[in-house]
């Protein structure tokens, strides 16, 4: 069985994970921290460290913490209240945490990120600097988005998100997404043990309703595994509540659901062009580079190219573009050798034409984007 042997033989095995954990797992049904499931929480990562794997922590629950602390019933409805009862709550979130690691002998460290954070290529790798010298100190990283300025992330519940990029920049080998059902439920309200494509029956399985503090629910967790299987790794949603849950889960018992990885894995450029950063234009290509493209292995040369549409302002040499066919569907992601004023200029020739448009006697390169700096978008439904 695929979720069998994923289970023992890629999990089993693993050495460095990335622990999710959302708001109604660590607070109470008034949103106050619940301190007896943080105090589990932390034990059971305290035993797996002690293992000698490295944990990184990804935190829900800052909001929540609020509440409880400004004695609130509801979240409030705007933008700004939201940004300050989180500014309250991030504080005694990390308190409670820092004490509970404190007794068990574990260091911790706070790390507030925004998703902008990781469309820079250097702010990206500055952050996987500083995860990687917090490992060297063994200290415990423990991350939430800065929901004191981050608006979309407030609105969206991006810590599902946050955690699936965070395990793609470390390359950790398992993305472990803890939440208050023991996994994706089938059409019985059984679980689902193994998923091995993330496709629109997957999808269709997804429940509307968010528990009362969450703001994500289901669709984030399973566009986060898709982020996570697609760059090669597995990924399980369980039970917060299960005693021991991360143990159990890395000695291969078949709790929550597993998501089966591809079979190629992505390097961590491929990984940050695929995913993290931030296009700003478009390449419309013909159809039969479109081909081309979806075979995989074949970079972009200016003869397939079609059309230029620049996000909001003409983009660069070395900038991120998405790769579209003539009807609009993503192809491919990459970094352009070529601005969007000389793709224009290039468009449609073939490689011995590229100089004299460009007025030059030389030409810089073959390809509008080569493949090693291009990753393939996957295929909607999987």
């Amino acid at each position: 069985m695929p979720g069998t042997n994923v289970r023992q033989n890629i999990i089993g095995e693993a050495s460095r994970i990335v622990v999710k954990v959302g708001t109604n797992c660590i607070c109470d049904s008034k949103g106050r921290p619940d301190r007896r499931a943080i105090s589990r929480l932390v034990g059971d990562i305290t035993a797996v460290m002690n293992r000698g794997i490295e944990v990184t922590l990804v935190a829900s629950g800052s909001i929540g913490a609020g509440l409880g602390e400004l004695d609130m019933s509801q979240r409030p409805k705007t933008v700004p209240g939201l940004q300050a009862v989180a500014a309250v709550g991030q504080g005694q979130l990390m308190r409670i945490f820092h004490d509970a690691f404190a007794r068990r002998k574990v260091k911790v460290a706070q790390v507030l990120l925004t998703r902008d954070a990781f469309e820079d290529r250097t702010r990206y790798l500055n952050i996987r600097n500083t995860l990687s010298s917090l490992r060297e100190f063994s200290a415990l990283p423990i991350i939430n988005e800065n929901d004191t300025v981050a608006v979309d992330e407030i609105r969206f519940g991006e810590n599902d998100i946050l955690a699936a990029m965070v395990a793609n920049m470390i390359s950790a080998d398992v993305l472990v997404l803890l939440t208050s059902v023991d996994g994706v439920l089938d059409e019985n309200g059984d679980v689902v043990d193994c998923v091995k494509n993330i496709d629109n029956k997957t999808r269709g399985l997804v429940r509307t309703e968010r528990t009362s503090l969450g703001t994500g629910g289901m669709k984030t967790k399973l566009d986060a595994a898709a982020m996570v299987t697609t760059a090669g790794e597995p990924v399980v949603i369980a039970n917060a509540r299960t005693p021991k849950i991360l143990q159990k889960i890395l000695d291969g018992k078949p709790l929550g659901t597993v998501f089966i990885p591809a079979a190629r894995k992505l390097s961590s450029k491929q990984r940050w062009i695929g995913q993290a950063a931030k296009p700003v234009g478009k390449i419309v290509v013909d159809d039969g580079a479109a081909k081309a493209l979806r075979k995989g292995g074949k970079s972009l040369l200016p003869s397939g190219i079609v059309g230029v549409i620049p996000a909001k302002k003409q983009f660069a040499q070395g900038d991120m573009v998405t790769i579209t066919d003539s009807r609009g569907r993503e192809i491919a992601r990459g970094l352009t050798n070529y601005s969007s004023e000389h793709l224009e200029a290039i468009k449609g020739l073939r490689s011995n034409q590229i100089a004299n448009a460009l007025g030059g006697d030389e030409k810089p390169y073959d390809e509008a984007v080569h493949r090693n700096n291009m990753v393939a978008t996957p295929s909607r439904g999987g």
